[in-house]
């Protein structure tokens, strides 16, 4: 028994990287209960011609689900994909904090009245109600969505898998959509949201960036 859990926990150990989830969302829920009022007004003037449409809470919410879905593939099925992915992930959204607190900011793009009542509706207010129209940019929810894509397209386990492609593109550009049409975010936060991505794909595919990682899980394992 021992022996099995030893070598469970050998064969996984590359799961300590995600222990940052637990400074991130610290991190974040502190930013979430201080910056409320006082903050710097994130606008475009394209903003106001963006229209509200509620059925993009679907793929808003798909997200959630389309950024672990990836996490988990890779931790299974290929670790250096895996430590890329979270390597691109991780430094994004550590910039977003350090960017959220330096420059507190936020919002008024949010309808005051909703035109309308439906189920998509019900479940804006939802989001709204545990959502804060603060700490906007770079939106996480654009750089996470272009990461997994760019993960996924680079991966040469689903180098075939051209359905999995073309459904994560029409994925990420929809929960890039919403972010806007939910009045979520500016368009400004969705640019550098890109810019960014474009920074950290660059940095972590462009140099031609290797992780270590599979390659010493490998070895070690193969010596237990």
């Amino acid at each position: 028994m021992k022996e099995k859990l030893r070598d469970v926990l050998c064969r996984y150990r590359h799961g300590w990287i995600l222990s940052y989830l637990l400074i991130y969302l610290a991190w974040f829920a502190y930013l979430e209960q201080t910056v409320t009022r006082r903050f710097h007004v994130v606008h475009m003037a394209v903003d106001d011609y963006i229209p509200f449409i509620e059925v993009f809470i679907i793929p808003y919410l798909l997200w959630f689900g389309y950024v672990a879905a990836a996490v988990a593939y890779f931790f299974f099925k290929d670790v250096q994909d895996y430590y890329k992915l979270c390597i691109f992930l991780f430094v994004g959204m550590t910039v977003f904090l350090v960017a959220s607190t330096v420059y507190p900011n936020g919002h008024c793009l949010r309808p005051r009245v909703f035109e309308r009542d439906n189920i998509f509706i019900d479940m804006v207010k939802a989001l709204y109600l545990v959502d804060t129209p603060t700490n906007l940019f770079p939106s996480i929810h654009v750089y996470n969505s272009i990461g997994v894509h760019i993960s996924i397209m680079q991966s040469e386990r689903l180098k075939e898998k051209k359905w999995v492609r073309r459904g994560s593109f029409a994925l990420m550009a929809s929960i890039i959509a919403a972010t806007m049409f939910l009045k979520q975010h500016s368009v400004f936060d969705v640019l550098t949201g890109c810019v960014m991505a474009a920074v950290m794909y660059t940095l972590v595919y462009g140099f031609g960036f290797q992780a270590s990682g599979k390659r010493v899980y490998e070895r070690r394992y193969r010596e237990i």
